[in-house]
């Protein structure tokens, strides 16, 4: 059954259009409560935000919803998405909500959901609230209405639980970093784990208005760390999205690492301390060059649909650890449930602690092949997928590029796109096959 509400990660949309209104969010509370008292008589919820202004009016019609449900209601204020994970777990909360739409500008908004084990929720529970939400409410009598507290040290409580990810016999003394937080979940919260573990810290995009999420800085813009660094001349720059959940790196000369060389850097630092790493999952947008790196390592590398829910969905059915996607997901399954940007921050700055290399040294037999991407606009009803000339252009590129390079074709999910993306050792390879490719498209 597809669904008529959830995407690929929660509900999402824009702030006062449908369905990101308040009326729909207490609806959508009072659903998953009643789902909820199916299998638990008094449940207990978290929920948590990013920085955005709508982020107060959506908290307040969730903790109605829930409480007419007879649903009680923590509410942890702005915290990373990770952190709400930790926290639901940690507190055998029976679910974790979060108010955000990640790496979106402020005038987004969205609803996701964490199991009480911090892991996201199968379809067929998204498909049982879809059907609550399609019946007459049932208002809970007035004995049995839910409450709501706030948990004041959530912020405290998960600065911890990051720290105790990184090594107790490492330290980040005489490190200067810069930490751009996006204007985001984790403003209050990024410095301090970076400081309190020994680093000199420089905190930019730390100063939200409800307004200015994701604005000109994070990691979606990582050109404000990059200046950053080279201003105060640091030696490693860390930039999370809006709700903390993705990272990209800056080492001391200014050169950006994206979440492809990460992913790569946490595996080899695992197997350089004798652990074995039997595999580990990309996506179908994952630079090849990684998977060749690997592969030399002994590393058998898997691909998933793009979206960190199938790596982690791949990950739990082959029984690995580490998996990730190039914008910067990462996925260390030992150390959390789900994607955090800090925690995959100091898996990389504990590698470069104790090799005592930078992020250059570290990643230098991996050279990321060039990649073109090109979007090319569907007509209506246009059968791209049924296109003998595509197919036919599509198997002579790939034919041209052997092993050296790929050809990757798939539709957008919010627009009427084709993304054509052509992989090769050559960049100017890459850019004619891609042009041949989506040329044929045209056509």
């Amino acid at each position: 059954m597809t669904r008529k509400y959830f995407g690929t990660d929660g509900i999402r949309g824009t702030v006062g259009q449908a369905p990101i209104t308040p009326d729909f969010v207490l609806r959508l509370a009072h659903a998953v409560g009643r789902v909820l008292r199916k299998t638990e008589a008094r449940p207990t919820v978290l929920i948590g935000k990013d920085t955005r202004i709508s982020g107060y009016m959506l908290e307040s019609a969730l903790e109605s919803g829930f409480n007419s449900a007879g649903v009680d209601v923590v509410l942890l204020g702005p915290l990373p998405t990770p952190g709400v994970a930790y926290l639901t777990r940690a507190q055998r909360a029976s679910l974790g909500v979060v108010i955000s739409a990640s790496h979106n500008a402020f005038a987004d908004n969205g609803i996701k959901f964490f199991s009480a084990q911090g892991t996201k929720l199968s379809d067929e529970w998204e498909l049982a609230v879809e059907a609550a939400l399609d019946e007459p409410p049932v208002w809970a009598d007035s004995a049995a209405l839910g409450k709501a507290r706030r948990l004041d040290d959530a912020a405290g409580r998960y600065i911890e639980f990051c720290k105790s990810t990184f090594a107790n016999d490492l330290t980040l003394k005489g490190l200067k970093i810069v930490v751009d937080g996006a204007h985001g979940a984790a403003y209050h919260i990024a410095p301090m784990v970076f400081h309190e573990l020994g680093a000199e810290v420089i905190a930019i995009g730390c100063a939200p208005d409800g307004l200015n999420i994701n604005h000109e800085v994070g990691a979606t813009h990582p050109e404000a760390l990059i200046a950053a660094v080279k201003a105060h001349k640091a030696d490693y720059g860390i930039a999370l999205d809006g709700d903390a959940d993705r990272l990209q790196m800056v080492d001391a000369e200014g050169r950006l690492f994206n979440g492809d060389e990460v992913l790569y850097l946490m595996v080899n630092e695992r197997l350089a301390r004798g652990e074995k790493v039997p595999g580990t999952v990309g996506t179908l947008m994952t630079n090849m060059a990684v998977e060749v790196a690997l592969q030399r390592k002994g590393v058998e590398f898997v691909r998933a649909k793009v979206g960190d829910r199938y790596v982690l969905e791949e990950l739990e059915r082959r029984g690995w650890l580490l998996g990730g996607e190039g914008s910067g997901h990462l996925l260390a399954l030992d150390k959390h449930t789900t994607g955090d940007g800090l925690i995959s921050a100091l898996q990389v700055l504990q590698a470069c602690v104790r090799s005592k290399k930078t992020l250059a040294q570290l990643l230098g037999d991996v050279v990321l092949f060039p990649q073109t991407l090109v979007n090319v606009r569907l007509k209506p009803g246009q059968d791209w997928k049924g296109s003998p000339q595509l197919a036919a252009m599509t198997k002579a590129v790939e034919a041209e590029l052997g092993d050296t390079g790929r050809v990757l074709i798939r539709a957008s999910g919010t627009e009427p796109l084709l993304r054509v993306m052509v992989e090769a050792r050559d960049a100017g390879q890459a850019k004619a096959c891609a042009e041949r490719v989506a040329d044929t498209v045209r056509a």
